[in-house]
């Protein structure tokens, strides 16, 4: 009779690993349909925040420089239209989201998330001069607030704006004329 013995501290470790897998597992397969953050007044799902996050990243897209998606500017977006806009620019706001992908597919013929990044920079430039009101609102509110994002996020304030206090720094050596 032929029996393997496993040791106490084996059994234990490999518990622990089944454990923590089937706890890990959901978070790895996010398909809840629900926006990542809490939001109060908004109703948003995961496709709707997942289309902003990507027009959020052709605002302002990643270079050498972090870009919107990475600093995660669409949440901070649908953050502040929650809580600091109006209820009537809440709705105009939700509006225009559920109408933009419609309005995108009706311009171009493709979803916005299939279109190339010069495609969608020809395209949201061209929402200036667009009649849809809905669209056009909604993208000024994303716009404003994804530059009020990157321009307040840590990333910008203290890895690319040095700043120096009023007058500046002393210079011994500076030659007067």
């Amino acid at each position: 009779m032929n029996v393997d013995v496993i040791n106490r501290r084996a059994a234990i470790r490999r518990l622990l690993f089944i454990a923590g897998g089937t706890l890990l597992l959901p978070a790895c397969y996010r398909q809840s349909g629900q926006a990542t953050i809490e939001l109060s007044n908004l109703e948003i799902d995961e496709e709707q925040e997942n289309l902003l996050a990507e027009l959020v990243e052709t605002i302002i897209p990643s270079s050498d420089t972090s870009g919107g998606k990475e600093l995660l500017l669409h949440l901070f977006v649908l953050k502040m239209v929650d809580d600091c806009h109006s209820p009537e620019d809440q709705k105009a706001f939700t509006a225009g989201l559920a109408s933009f992908s419609t309005y995108v597919r009706e311009q171009t013929g493709e979803d916005f998330m299939k279109l190339g990044v010069d495609k969608r920079v020809a395209f949201l430039a061209s929402l200036q001069e667009t009649e849809n009101e809905e669209v056009k609102r909604f993208y000024a509110m994303t716009k404003r607030r994804t530059i009020q994002g990157y321009t307040n996020s840590k990333y910008v304030m203290t890895d690319l704006k040095k700043y120096e206090l009023v007058p500046g720094r002393y210079n011994g050596y500076f030659k007067m004329a």
